[in-house]
């Protein structure tokens, strides 16, 4: 046997062992586990504990919510704290409304309701359209009863709800697929242009959070809920969207000192975040505050929806290369530097409102003069207030918000010097 075939034959006694090695090693690797069958559930199960039968992974992190701790940072958390008592001056910036009776920190998605019906801003004269971003029960009654429920009593329309934000509000029961309950979310969008049943699934990662996440107000007459989306995202765009007085909307209230007519802002994360660097880059709402998590090599999406420091691993280092350490500092830093802004404009905010009262009570002020003060504090509050009532103390968007918050404190110190010049008053 020449040298070619004693070479042909060693190459192919090698494969053969090599072949044998493969089969015998895959016969002891354990199999990945088998794909999850799709539960499909009957419409109208809101309740997470019978999906959670199904998908026991994302229900147990789920309940997770159920706990009420501080954030990483010191900022947001879920505990049930009254906020005033870190920023005293939201008793006098809503002054002759409710948040001044009950401003307490969001606690997680299962205490929804629960937090509604005990809420201190809630009386026997509030309507339904205040359950809308509380339950998915919201689904049944708008397809029963349209905007209608909007102007019922709180009291009767809630009593059907018997489960708060949970599975049913961002999946379909059948499908699983991601989807949008809110009304008033998909007719904002349709209002932009855009169809969310048509919206990709990385774009349905952050509608879901921004069908309750966003500013609103109610409708004149019918309570609708409307998000003043249509000139666009940014404090100064939605503030003159309402100072066309859609469908009469003039006013949350009127400040008792000030006699201004005031708004008041509702937590627009969506908003704010749409403008920031993630919302920019394609970054979801999920990515970061629900990021994927591996258990016995199976996938899945943590529902635990809090602050992503409490995970930066899962939710910051799959595209951050610095150390938790440096990225926690980082955020800390942030909120810190926005925070003390932000007291600092409600203070001057606080004493814009007390200055036009004083003014106010002279009896030769001049009315053109007082007016001119009281848009200045209705938008310095505005201005200030789109950024106290959002949940990532300016994270979300930290350009746009300090801007924000020093455009309040300037609005609001000309809202002083207007209302001395109309009284001739140096308060």
């Amino acid at each position: 046997m020449n040298n070619k075939k004693k070479f042909l034959l060693a190459g192919l006694g090698v494969c053969v062992v090599i072949l044998a090695a493969v089969i015998v090693v895959q016969s002891f690797v354990i199999q990945p586990p088998a794909a999850i069958e799709l539960a499909k559930l009957p419409a109208g199960e809101y309740d997470p504990a019978v999906w959670g039968g199904y998908y026991p992974l994302e229900y147990e992190s789920y309940r997770k919510n159920l706990e009420m701790t501080p954030s990483p940072t010191g900022f947001g958390g879920s505990v049930n704290e009254q906020k005033s008592i870190k920023e005293p001056e939201i008793l006098m910036n809503f002054k002759g409304m409710a948040f001044s009776k009950d401003y307490a920190e969001d606690r997680g998605h299962p205490y929804s309701l629960e937090d509604l019906i005990s809420s201190k801003r809630v009386t026997p004269a509030s309507v339904g359209a205040c359950m809308t971003c509380k339950t998915p029960y919201v689904k049944d009654v708008f397809k029963e009863k349209g905007w209608d429920y909007a102007n019922l009593p709180l009291s009767e329309v809630v009593k059907g709800a018997g489960h708060p934000v949970s599975c049913a509000n961002c999946h379909d029961p059948a499908t699983m697929k991601l989807t949008v309950v809110n009304p008033a979310f998909i007719e904002a969008m349709q209002r932009k242009g855009i169809d969310v049943h048509k919206a990709s699934r990385k774009e349905m990662r952050s509608y879901v959070c921004g069908q309750c996440h966003s500013e609103y107000y109610f409708e004149p007459k019918t309570n609708r809920v409307v998000f003043p989306w249509d000139k666009g995202y940014t404090p100064e765009q939605m503030y003159a969207y309402y100072e066309e007085k859609p469908a009469g909307f003039e006013k949350d209230w009127e400040h008792p000192d000030s006699q201004a007519k005031m708004l008041k802002a509702q937590h627009p994360d969506f908003e704010t975040w749409s403008g920031g660097v993630h919302g920019k880059s394609g970054v979801s709402c999920a990515d970061c505050h629900m990021p994927y998590q591996r258990h016995n090599g199976q996938k899945y999406s943590s529902h635990h929806v809090t602050s992503p420091m409490k995970n930066i691993e899962g939710s910051c280092k799959t595209c951050h290369t610095q150390s938790t350490d440096w990225l926690l500092e980082r955020v800390k830093t942030e909120q810190n530097n926005v925070f003390e802004l932000q007291h600092t404009a409600g203070l001057a905010v606080s004493r814009a409102h007390e200055v036009i009262g004083k003014a106010s009570a002279v009896a030769t002020a001049d009315k053109a003069g007082l007016d001119k003060a009281r848009e200045l504090v209705r938008k310095a509050q505005w201005f200030w207030d789109i950024v106290a009532a959002e949940n990532g103390m300016g994270f979300h968007n930290p350009d746009q918000v300090m801007n924000t918050l020093g455009r309040s404190i300037d609005m609001a110190h000309q809202s002083v010097e207007a209302a001395n010049k109309a009284a001739g008053t140096h308060y």
